[in-house]
């Protein structure tokens, strides 16, 4: 992610809400942060079978043990359609970021 945002540092404001870019620019190391945050938006589409990934459609909230989410667009209709909460977890380490999402 680091170096994705250093070629391109347009595409940050294109996968991600602002507030998604304000938790992480209060990081040491802001690219990690970030590259959960798409892990898990990844793990969202796939989750609510979306077949366009639009990354401004899952909003990851809060930061540490406080992660929560927010649906817009698609995501959000696709979830109301099959009535569906989703829960989310991240991880990252220096070099590799993961997440899961579970709906319920």
């Amino acid at each position: 992610m680091e170096r994705a945002l250093e070629r391109r540092p347009a595409l940050a404001s294109r996968l991600f809400r602002p507030g998604e870019l304000a938790y992480a620019g209060t990081r040491g190391r802001a690219a990690q942060h970030l590259a959960a945050r798409f892990c898990a938006k990844e793990a969202v589409a796939k989750a609510l079978g979306l077949r366009v990934f639009a990354p401004q459609d899952i909003e990851v909230t809060g930061g540490g043990e406080a992660v929560g989410l927010a649906l817009h667009g698609a995501a959000r209709a696709r979830a109301q359609e099959l009535g569906v909460e989703v829960d989310v977890s991240l991880t990252h380490t220096r070099g590799m970021a993961a997440a899961v999402a579970v709906l319920r």
